[in-house]
């Protein structure tokens, strides 16, 4: 399967606009789709993202989906493991990154202070 990607040499992103809440997330949590689309019911695809956590922001369940997810905390703070009401979990800074495999649970997530971060996922094979 060939990768869904266009060309795009460099460019500024409009970091004001493009911003929605993805499906099944708080409205405080937006994603911007930079490249890419990720087709979850036929299991293909891949797509670059950019999440953000507006502050104070929590999700309040574990998440688990069948493609691969590498994240990398750009800015902020992100904790991982809180409870279903943003308590406990382990807090991280930025420059901090995960490689998840299908079928891994992970989060809940809170971030204390808004975060930023930069997300890519895909089916195998990519």
């Amino acid at each position: 399967m060939a990768i869904n990607k266009l060309h795009d040499e460099f460019h500024t992103l409009d970091m004001n606009s493009g911003w929605e809440v993805p499906a099944g997330y708080p409205s405080g949590i937006q994603q911007k789709i930079l490249s890419g689309a990720l087709d979850e019911k036929n299991k293909r695809g891949s797509r670059t993202r950019l999440l953000r956590f507006d502050p104070g922001v929590y999700t309040t369940a574990p998440f688990v989906h069948e493609y691969w997810e590498e994240v990398f905390l750009v800015q902020g703070d992100l904790t991982v493991g809180n409870d279903a009401k943003g308590k406990g979990g382990e807090g991280f800074r930025p420059f901090t990154y995960a490689c998840r495999p299908p079928g891994a649970y992970h989060g809940p997530f809170l971030s204390n202070g808004g975060c930023l971060l930069m997300e890519i996922h895909y089916f195998d094979p990519a």
